[in-house]
C-alpha cells in the first residue's frame, strides 16, 4: 500500500465560523496536490481537481476550469495514485456505494481520496454562493442555497474519507464533489443513483495542515459546541 501526503488548508471549524478568506492560491495549492475538493474566496462556489485539472463550481449548478490566481480558504489535496479500484455494474445510491467503499478500506482510522468515474442516473448538489463581510456563519449561508439536480450522464465524483477523529478538521466520513464529463455542471454532493462506475482509492497515512494567519482568523472563537450538528446541516444531504 502506498503513502501519500494529504494536505488541507485551514479546518472545518474555521469554516463553520465564517472564516471565508482565501489563505492560499490554486497556483499554490496545485504544488501540493492534483485532486481534491474546496471552496473559493468569500466562499464563492465549489472546487473539484483531478488529472490535474482544478474547475470552479458556481452556485447556479455551472462549472469552468478555475483560475490558478484565486485562493481559497478551505480545500483538501493530494497527488492521487491508486492503491485499488473495482468496478460496480449495479445502480446504487449514495448509501450503498458508500458502504462498498467501506469495505475496501483496510481501516477507518486513516484517510482515503476517493474518485467515483461513471455513468449517473442523478446527482443531487448544491453550492455556496459569494458573501461580502461581515460574513455570516456557515450553517445560515448553507441551509438557503437551492439544489440542483443532474440526469442521465457521465461524470466524475472526487473527495475524501476522513476518520471520526478528524471532525472538525475536516469532514469524518465522505465528503465528495461531483463534475459532469462536459465539464459545465456540478457541485457539492448531497446524493446520488450510479448506474455503473469504476471507484479508485488512494489510501494516505499523512496529514498536513496549513492554518491562515490573517487578523480575523487569529481572534476567531473557534470553539463549536454544535460541531457534529452544524457539519451534518451544512453538508450532509437535505
Amino acid at each position: 500500500m502506498k503513502n501519500h501526503v494529504i494536505y488541507q488548508v485551514s479546518t472545518m471549524i474555521a469554516l463553520l465560523s465564517g472564516q471565508y478568506d482565501g489563505s492560499v492560491s490554486f497556483g499554490k495549492l496545485k504544488e501540493y496536490g492534483d485532486f481534491g475538493i474546496g471552496t473559493f474566496h468569500q466562499l464563492d462556489g465549489e472546487m473539484i481537481a483531478f488529472d490535474g485539472g482544478f474547475y470552479h463550481l458556481y452556485p447556479d449548478g455551472s462549472a469552468r476550469p478555475a483560475s490558478l490566481e484565486e485562493s481559497t480558504p478551505f480545500s483538501t489535496v493530494t497527488f492521487f495514485e491508486q492503491d485499488q479500484t473495482l468496478l460496480v455494474h449495479t445502480p446504487l445510491a449514495r448509501s450503498e456505494l458508500e458502504q462498498v467503499i467501506h469495505t475496501l478500506l483496510p481501516s477507518p482510522n486513516i484517510f482515503y481520496a476517493i474518485r467515483i468515474d461513471g455513468h449517473f442516473r442523478e446527482v443531487h448538489t448544491r453550492t455556496v454562493s459569494h458573501q461580502d463581510k461581515p460574513y455570516k456563519p456557515f450553517v445560515e449561508v448553507t441551509e438557503n442555497e437551492p439544489p440542483f439536480h443532474f440526469s442521465n450522464e457521465d461524470g466524475v465524483i472526487a473527495g475524501f474519507w476522513m476518520p471520526a477523529f478528524a471532525q472538525g478538521i475536516g469532514v469524518s466520513g465522505y465528503h465528495l464533489h461531483y463534475i459532469n464529463d462536459a465539464r459545465n455542471g456540478g457541485g457539492h454532493v448531497l446524493d446520488f443513483i450510479v448506474e455503473h462506475c469504476t471507484i479508485s482509492i488512494c489510501s494516505s497515512e499523512d496529514f498536513r495542515l496549513k492554518l491562515p494567519h490573517n487578523d480575523d482568523y487569529l481572534k476567531a472563537d473557534l470553539a463549536a459546541a454544535s460541531l457534529n450538528e452544524d457539519i451534518a446541516a451544512a453538508e450532509g444531504p437535505r
